[in-house]
């Protein structure tokens, strides 16, 4: 079971998400939520609560790293737990996907929000 939220601040869009990514239901569910947020400049995918992943969830993190720059939109995982970090190792495709550290995630929800601020 995955369990998905979004927070949208400015351009910027945080997908949360707690739980497992190993089945189809879980990576259609991620699918939606992400691609659902066309308005946004920057899609972080917060993995900090992802027990495991299987292939399926490793695919359509793939698909959605496609989509995202086919949208011109900058796709970012952020805090990968230790068995999601241990899959993406493994994989041959790990150097395309953008890894954000903690300091590089809080100058993107400084920036964010300071634009929010300015668009408000």
């Amino acid at each position: 079971m995955l369990n998905v939220t979004v927070e949208n601040i400015g351009e910027m869009a945080v997908v949360e998400c707690e739980g497992r990514i190993v089945q189809s239901e879980s990576a259609y569910k991620l699918r939606e939520a992400v691609t659902s947020q066309t308005d946004a400049r920057i899609v972080v995918l917060d993995l900090s609560e992802v027990r495991a992943m299987g292939g399926v969830g490793f695919c359509m993190l793939v698909l959605l790293r496609r989509w995202a720059r086919e949208h011109n939109i900058r796709f970012l995982l952020f805090s990968p737990s230790k068995s999601v970090q241990s899959r993406l190792n493994r994989a041959k495709s790990m150097a395309e996907f953008c890894i954000a550290s903690f300091e590089e995630m809080m100058a993107l929800l400084v920036y964010a929000n300071s634009r929010y601020a300015l668009a408000a």
